[in-house]
């Protein structure tokens, strides 16, 4: 049996430049991921089968899922390698869905990570990259799960180095699902200007104001993150998961302690940055 962790992933900032044409959404973002998030297991099967288990503190929010992006990956991966063979699949939920954190999008790419070793698909015989895109406009960059700054809807990637690798973090979810739809939906449509990679400390989570009226739970997760005085507090991708960046890991596990003990009924993780 091999194991893959679907790493958690962060918008350190996130720009919305457009609505397309066609629905989607022109954006830029600084995308970094955690070194801790859902874990897929899974071990083959000649027959050609797929079975997927899943198990952990998030499983019954999948419960209604037949058909989820782990299984489309694998059968994806399946078809563009001609394999025959097949897996059983356990993936254990660790991450909210519906939570601005790519659960689905990072549970995809960690199955085509994972299913790649487990049937010896020669990297050369597939692009991983194309199959990632046809599953989502944030698996692209989950496939790495390394920082990387991300326009068009998400798949146009380009590494960078913010010097952010081992940063202590902090996520905060206060049990809310808040579905991606709505808030791009309810985005203003107001162009605030380009991402700088470099500046991105400076910039903004265009998403936010959209998330926080559907959401206003989030008012109070940010409040409560930036009382813990960490060097940057922000929320993640359509929300409702809220991250803060602490210097050391002393003081996001002081953090973490205050924000159990005041608000047991919300979702908390402590990681570090990749």
């Amino acid at each position: 049996m091999l194991t893959e962790t679907a790493h958690a992933k962060v918008n350190l900032a996130l720009h919305v430049r457009r609505r397309r044409d066609d629905g989607y959404h022109e954006i830029e973002s600084l995308f970094a991921f955690c070194a801790d998030g859902d874990i897929l297991s899974a071990q083959p099967r000649d027959d050609g089968a797929l079975t997927l288990a899943v198990e952990g503190p998030f499983a019954a929010d999948l419960s209604d899922e037949a058909d989820n992006l782990v299984l489309r990956a694998a059968r994806a991966l399946q078809s563009a390698a001609g394999v025959g063979m097949g897996a059983d699949m356990v993936l254990v939920k660790n991450l909210p869905i519906a939570s601005g954190i790519g659960g689905g999008s990072a549970d995809a790419a960690a199955a085509l990570r994972l299913l790649t070793r487990l049937w010896a698909v020669h990297p050369a015989a597939i692009s991983l990259f194309e199959i990632a895109a046809a599953l989502g406009a944030d698996v692209p960059a989950c496939l790495g799960s390394r920082t990387v700054f991300g326009s068009g809807v998400g798949e146009r990637l380009e590494a960078v180095d913010i010097d952010a690798g081992g940063m202590p973090v902090l996520l905060v979810n206060p049990d809310v699902p808040c579905p991606t739809g709505p808030v791009f939906r309810d985005w203003d449509g107001m162009d605030r200007g380009p991402l700088d990679p470099a500046r991105w400390r400076q910039g903004r989570n265009d998403l936010e104001a959209s998330a926080r009226a559907l959401m206003p739970e989030i008012d109070e997760v940010l409040a409560v993150l930036r009382a813990q005085l960490p060097s940057l507090a922000r929320m993640s991708g359509s929300g409702a998961t809220c991250f803060a960046l602490f210097d050391t890991e002393a003081a996001r596990d002081a953090a973490l302690d205050r924000i159990e003990a005041d608000h047991p009924d919300w979702w908390v993780m402590a990681s570090e940055l990749r």
